[in-house]
């Protein structure tokens, strides 16, 4: 899998981050410490405790991350529930986690099945 079948795959733009970044080699190392990237599993752990202002920073984080890395689907829809979280939990936020859970889990297991080829 080439780093731009991944970008497919997880529904980012490829072209855009490599206009923005400029080289491959670049954009790889960053795709890949997305993975390390703690932002997701703090808002997992916030929306369960019902800690709402910090389930607001992480995904905030998590939709400044992905627009920096042009991660376009996961970066709408996070974007979607910090608007949502913004001022405390609203009814629509549950909807909006669930589709954040799919589209990181989507953007998750592109990235390690590229990490996985690359690596082999």
């Amino acid at each position: 899998m080439t780093l731009q079948e991944c970008y497919a795959a997880m529904g980012g733009n490829y072209e855009d981050v490599m206009s923005r970044l400029r080289s491959e080699r670049l954009v790889q190392k960053f795709v890949l410490k997305f993975l390390a990237d703690g932002s997701y599993d703090l808002l997992c752990r916030s929306l369960e405790e019902k800690d709402y202002e910090n389930a607001f920073r992480a995904a905030h984080t998590i939709k400044g991350v992905c627009q920096n890395l042009s991660l376009d689907k996961l970066q709408a829809s996070s974007s979607r529930l910090c608007e949502s979280l913004r001022h405390g939990y609203t009814p629509e936020s549950d909807a909006l986690a669930e589709e954040v859970r799919a589209d990181h889990s989507q953007t998750v297991a592109a990235i390690q099945a590229f990490q996985k080829e690359s690596a082999g």
